[in-house]
């Protein structure tokens, strides 16, 4: 692994994970970290583990019968899977986005609201204000500043898409899991989200798994190569796509399997 790869700190961190659903063993000893500021991309063929992964960041897991999993995950430091651990609260902390967007059946105003309303907060000021701030963060204010109150179901899949990243960053989140948030999307709006992925970076740490290739090189900064539950290779994009360690790794990346 390049050095330039383990230069900042990690915000996230897993440790000889392992999950299981039932007999099923879905991941099998993966440690990597999650850079601050930095993009990173979990690739990999269907059903390799890339969603498994994300999805014991914020421990969305847990949710699921049969689930086991073993290892460790930290947050800053702080112990994911700790008994004390508020798991609504670290949900606020680590966002997640999904494959295809869910914008609630409510206003725009009120997606982007709602997470402020659930934890409490009562100031039409602030709701204002983050509302608006969250909207330009998601590069969506200007295409909506003058319909906040409509249904947002009437926006086009890419401003719902763009809407959702909105709603998670309203509640102010450290890390943002993002789990093949274009697949759903025409060429168009894939573009805006990746160009937005680029600006988030500066303030959030960003978890994305994708199965475009291209997607990857353009938006992430370094990559993960899962295959079968394995972590393969982990290392600077443009180092694994340009001269990868691993004669698997390349066989993905120049489309031979998967």
């Amino acid at each position: 692994m390049e050095e330039a790869v383990r230069a900042q700190e990690a915000a996230m961190e897993i440790q000889d994970l392992n999950v299981w659903y039932g007999t099923a063993h879905a991941i099998s000893n993966v440690t990597m970290p999650f850079r601050e500021h930095q993009v990173t991309a979990l690739i990999g063929p269907s059903g390799c583990g890339k969603s498994t992964l994300i999805r014991c960041l914020n421990r969305l897991n847990d949710l699921i019968d049969g689930a086991r999993i073993e290892g460790r995950m930290c947050l800053y430091g702080q112990d994911l899977y700790d008994p004390n651990l508020d798991v609504s609260a670290l949900r606020k902390r680590v966002g997640m986005v999904f494959q295809k967007p869910n914008p609630f059946p409510k206003s725009v105003y009120e997606n982007v609201a709602y997470g402020l309303r659930v934890n409490g907060e009562r100031s039409r000021r602030v709701i204002d204000e983050v509302v608006e701030r969250s909207l330009k963060q998601a590069a969506l204010w200007d295409e909506v500043r003058d319909r906040l109150h409509k249904n947002a179901l009437g926006l086009s899949g890419g401003q719902q898409q763009r809407l959702c990243i909105a709603r998670t960053l309203a509640v102010g989140p450290e890390v943002l899991l993002l789990d093949e948030p274009c697949s759903a999307l025409d060429p168009i709006a894939t573009g805006k989200i990746e160009e937005l992925l680029y600006t988030l970076k500066a303030r959030y740490t960003i978890v994305i798994v994708t199965h475009n290739m291209q997607q990857a090189a353009r938006v992430s900064d370094v990559a993960g190569f899962l295959l079968m539950g394995e972590l393969v290779e982990f290392d600077q994009t443009e180092t694994m796509f340009t001269n990868p360690t691993d004669k698997r790794t390349e066989a993905y990346i120049t489309g031979r399997f998967g």
